[in-house]
């Protein structure tokens, strides 16, 4: 399957780490960051869904599914931007992202301190401790 730039629709050889559309070179790469760009979310291999700023609503929902408006809070969050500069954490969460059994690499994620620290981060961030 061929990708074509998201730009000048030429042969796109390079994908953008933040909304996983192709382009073919620095020009067109700076062009579609000065566009702005919006995280999207792979459906299945083959194609991509609405950026998640745009979802009105998430596919399946569970009762530990965080509303969309304080996973965007996540963007901002500087000890979290901060955390996620370790490369070894971005390793982690690769490996975790690419793997067959999630769950069971999520598990093995657990006994690492540096992931522990980034989840604790995260829900800091999705669901600040009450001052009750």
């Amino acid at each position: 399957m061929e990708k074509s730039c998201i730009i000048c629709e030429g042969d796109g050889k390079y994908k953008c780490p933040t909304c996983l559309v192709f382009y073919c070179s620095v020009q067109c790469c700076k062009k579609h960051r000065e566009n702005g760009c919006d995280v999207w979310v792979k459906n299945d291999e083959k194609t991509l869904q609405q950026p998640l700023n745009n979802q009105s609503k998430p596919r399946y929902t569970t009762a530990d599914t965080v509303p969309l408006e304080k996973l965007m809070l996540l963007k901002d969050d500087e000890n979290l931007k901060c955390i996620l500069s370790n490369p070894h954490l971005r390793d982690l969460l690769v490996t975790i992202n690419n793997s067959k059994e999630p769950e069971k690499t999520m598990q093995m994620a657990m006994q690492e301190p540096l992931f522990v620290e980034f989840a604790d981060a995260c829900l800091r961030v999705v669901e600040p401790p009450r001052n009750d």
